[in-house]
């Protein structure tokens, strides 16, 4: 993981600012997802102003990350502790939100191996049965650095539901019940994961769907959530590709 260092008090954030050179990551404990409890510092008036903001949430600083790429691995884990991993995914971003996966990663076969790796190191250290995002960054200098631990289905593994033998949301009710891990292999040879994230607040409407559903090998998964709010998740296309 990249460094980090409990935040107390005013005090030590300030002095956690200085530690990491002038700019870091201020983070909530708990909650935090798509950006929401994050903050990123680069002055002492931005960390007073996300003091102020998270107010009497616990929170820790992490040193920034200057990251080439974000990757994810689903990781199940079941109730006698065997671990299935599914291939590593590459994760787009944009405002703090995945917006699209790609799977495989585009990364050389020693990086792939070293987040999976990784990936099972995690939810070995883990408790619980399940699945789990394992979001990573891959560093400028090669390094694959654990982000974010996602304790649940997530959506870096939404391709699996086309993609693979054993879809995720199968997997963590094989997991939790006792039942055997299904395979994880790719069965494509590359497929894209794109959110459909809500453009407006107010009430629900689906446009383009004919134009989605008329996309040769893509798949429309809509979960049916009313009202609409501007970056929701409100479904996500899957779509199969030749490379």
């Amino acid at each position: 993981v990249a460094d980090f260092v409990e935040i107390i008090d005013k005090d030590s954030a300030k002095q956690a600012l200085v530690q990491f050179g002038g700019e870091m990551i201020l983070k909530t404990r708990h909650g935090a997802y798509d950006g929401r409890g994050n903050a990123k510092i680069s002055s002492e008036a931005e960390l007073l102003t996300a003091l102020d903001k998270f107010g009497n949430a616990k929170l820790y600083a992490e040193k920034l990350v200057p990251f080439a790429k974000e990757l994810a691995v689903m990781v199940a884990r079941d109730t006698k502790g065997n671990i299935n991993t599914y291939p590593v995914t590459e994760t787009i971003h944009e405002r703090n939100i995945c917006i699209e996966t790609l799977t495989p990663a585009q990364v050389p076969i020693d990086i792939l191996k070293n987040a999976d790796d990784l990936a099972r190191q995690v939810a070995s250290s883990l408790e619980g049965a399940g699945v789990f995002g394992i979001e990573m960054f891959l560093t400028e200098d090669k390094q694959v650095l654990v982000n974010e631990i996602a304790p649940r289905v997530h959506n870096s593994g939404h391709y699996t539901m086309n993609g693979c033998t054993t879809s995720q949301f199968e997997q963590h009710i094989r997991a939790i019940t006792g039942l055997p891990l299904g395979d994880t292999q790719l069965l494509v040879p590359a497929i894209v994961m794109r959110n459909l994230l809500g453009r407006r607040d107010g009430e629900t409407k689906v446009n383009g769907l004919s134009t989605a559903l008329s996309l040769p090998n893509a798949s429309v998964h809509l979960y049916g959530k009313s009202p609409t709010k501007i970056d929701r998740k409100m479904g996500h296309i899957n779509v199969v590709a030749r490379n």
